[in-house]
């Protein structure tokens, strides 16, 4: 009863996730696409001196495919990881790349979103008034995170509540969550996203429901902002910005792949939902790319509603990683027995976590 409840969480949290990344999309397209550019602000955010289309066009090509590559690779190889023994979860090796993966997505929501929603929010194209008068990033932030809080909270009490009255209606329960529980035992023992270290057997059904609440939740977070990235590189025609910009975002999308991956990784998902969340991180900045591209003649990064809608999403983004980088991923592990009971590992794990967040946020200077 535990497994059939487990499966089919599973696959309800599957198509629900698919229809918030689908909605977010087609709130930038209609939003963002066809809003009128101001006049004063009729040049994108990516051009300069440089124009040159049909160079533009085949380096944004090149970004497509590169990208798409680097973002299958970082976010496939956590997954592929159980097959090095240094690399298995209760290994200290993996608990140093875990905290090194940490790192870059904290450092993806202060350095590279939360700037970017600013920029957004505070352009010289939108009306002084409200915009420059009041901080509207920190404040979207503020709410998302808040608001995460609370769908990681519900989310948690809901399923246990669920998961306990299966198990008092059915005689067999205990026996099927104690079979589950040896296999489960295993993958999350020593769990890194939103774990604590060694569990009792009776919690593990709750913490892999932990497990894929975080994983989901940071897939969304990173979702938004790589639709919102590459719909404005999709836009640009300076390929002089273009080319950089290139290498800067494969190795932003493969240090952010190996992150997210080994949150899906602890989540013991079935193969269709990997494949589901592999595939919506990996496409949707290709996607947004070669939307930019087909809305080139019709879309401005510039205009007004094109500038509060990204801005807005990039907020809720920065918001919900940030909250997920600090209290899912690296509050709940520094904070377990396991780094708490290895004085040598919780320092080597701090460095990871810098030498992690420092790369991100060096990869700032060009994406």
């Amino acid at each position: 009863m535990a497994s059939s409840s487990s499966s089919s969480s599973s696959s309800s949290s599957s198509s629900s996730n698919s229809t918030l990344i689908s909605l977010i999309v087609i709130l930038v397209v209609l939003f963002s696409a066809f809003s009128p550019a101001a006049a004063e602000c009729d040049q994108s955010k990516y051009e300069g001196t440089c124009h040159n289309k049909s160079e533009a066009l085949k380096f944004k090509v090149i970004a497509i495919f590169s990208i798409l590559v680097a973002s299958m690779i970082g976010v496939c190889l956590p997954l592929f990881s159980r097959a090095v023994p240094a690399l298995k979860p209760d290994r200290n090796l993996f608990v140093l790349v875990k905290a090194f993966a940490s790192g870059v997505i904290l450092a993806t929501g202060y350095m590279h979103v939360l700037p970017d929603s600013f920029d957004d929010l505070r352009s010289p194209c939108l009306p002084e008034n409200p915009w420059q008068k009041f901080p509207f990033t920190t404040f979207v932030a503020m709410l998302a995170a808040v608001f995460t809080l609370m769908v990681d909270s519900l989310s948690i009490s809901f399923f246990k509540k669920r998961l306990n009255k299966s198990g008092t209606n059915d005689g067999g329960g205990d026996v099927a969550r104690n079979e589950d529980n040896k296999e489960l035992e295993n993958g999350i023992g020593h769990g890194h996203c939103g774990g604590h270290g060694s569990m009792k057997i009776g919690d593990t059904q709750e913490q892999l429901l932990k497990h894929r609440v975080v994983a989901q939740v940071l897939e969304l977070g990173i979702v938004v902002h790589s639709v919102v990235i590459g719909l404005s590189m999709g836009a640009s025609e300076n390929p002089c910005t273009i080319r950089p910009l290139i290498a800067a975002l494969c190795f932003h999308q493969l240090f952010e792949g190996m992150g997210l991956g080994g949150c899906i990784m602890q989540a013991e998902y079935a193969f269709k939902m990997k494949a589901i969340l592999v595939f919506f991180f990996s496409v949707t900045t290709p996607f947004g790319i070669a939307l930019g591209i087909g809305l080139s003649n019709v879309y401005s990064d510039t205009s007004p509603t094109a500038l509060i809608v990204e801005g807005i999403l990039n907020a809720i983004s920065a918001g919900l990683l940030n909250y997920m980088a600090l209290v899912d991923l690296l509050a709940s592990d520094f904070m377990g027995p396991k780094l708490q009971g290895n004085i040598k590992l919780l320092f080597w794990s701090f460095i990871a976590v810098l030498l992690g967040a420092g790369l991100m946020s060096l990869m700032a200077k060009w994406a």
